[in-house]
């Protein structure tokens, strides 16, 4: 049995195509399968379009989310539903090719228990691919962990490792980092990128920005380190600065007090206070969100033809 995964936002004019493109590949492997698409709450008619997909084909199972609770939340939706072997994860606006599910399928095969697509060509906008490069690298370097950003979520999962995903309890969802986290023998595939099929993507700069933020907090300690080894030079620097002035005194050549130095360093090291006091209340309000251990997505309705 293969699953294949996949999470919906605004994509009624593409879901005919996309549940017709994987039963194709599918049925080329040979194996028994299932689709399984998770509607996260779209606005437009996808959910509608999906019923029907899923009353014309047995091997479609729909979902539908309470509210619009993000792509990684409904990646985990579908996760949970799927009863595959193996677990393919793509999303749905056929950038991610259901033609190339049987060469990771095939890959898979080998002995791999995670086969993740590596798009050589991005076919994105510069701004999209630049953001994206900036995104990976800064997180990368807080994170402590390399995650390539010519790889996002198209891929094939052992059962095994789809498990261990789902047992991981953080309330902010990452994909890409829970595969990269739980291990296991990982390989990657060359893929083909196509472009956009409808609509644009619903990752926009600030929401990036947001999600790096986010994911960053909760997932690593290394800003509180950071603002720690600042805070040390800082202390360090003022102590030569005492000693300094402290030999001028002694030498006589201090005329008159540095009113506008003074000033200045109250501003700088207040500043510097403060950040730091703001950081640790931003970990101590993800651990407060953590702690109350509420669900990641909440599913409304359901279809299993």
């Amino acid at each position: 049995m293969i699953s294949i995964v996949s999470p919906v936002y605004r994509a009624e004019k593409i879901l005919p195509l996309l549940v017709s493109e994987i039963s194709h590949a599918a049925e080329k492997i040979g194996e028994d399968y299932e689709i399984i698409l998770v509607d996260d709450r779209s606005l437009d008619d996808s959910w509608e379009v999906m019923k029907s997909l899923a009353k014309e084909n047995a091997h479609v199972k729909i979902y539908r989310l309470s509210r619009n609770f993000g792509q990684h939340p409904t990646i985990m939706a579908g996760l949970s539903k799927a009863t595959g072997d193996w677990v393919v994860v793509m999303d749905c606006d056929m950038q991610d090719q259901p033609k190339e599910i049987e060469k990771l399928y095939k890959k898979a095969t080998e002995g791999y228990d995670v086969v993740l697509a590596r798009r050589e060509i991005r076919i994105d906008s510069a701004l999209k691919k630049l953001s994206s490069k900036i995104f990976y690298k800064v997180f990368n370097y807080l994170a402590g962990i390399e995650i390539n950003n010519e790889i996002a979520n198209f891929g094939i999962y052992n059962r095994k490792v789809v498990q261990s995903i789902l047992k991981i309890n953080d309330a902010i969802k990452f994909f890409p980092l829970f595969v990269n986290w739980v291990g296991y023998k990982t390989t990657t595939v060359s893929v083909e990128h196509a472009s956009r099929e409808e609509g644009k993507s619903a990752y926009s700069l600030s929401r990036l920005i947001s999600l790096a933020f986010n994911v960053i907090i909760s997932f690593s300690d290394k800003p509180l380190k950071i603002f720690v080894g600042f805070g040390s030079v800082i202390s360090l620097l003022s102590i030569l600065v005492a000693v300094f002035f402290a030999v001028r005194y002694v030498e006589g050549k201090t005329t008159e007090p540095g009113f506008s130095s003074l000033i200045l360093s109250i501003w700088f090291l207040s500043g510097v206070i403060i950040s730091c006091i703001g950081i640790v209340g931003i970990y101590l309000g993800k651990t407060f969100n953590q702690t109350k251990n509420r669900p990641v997505f909440i599913i409304d309705e359901a279809y299993e033809n």
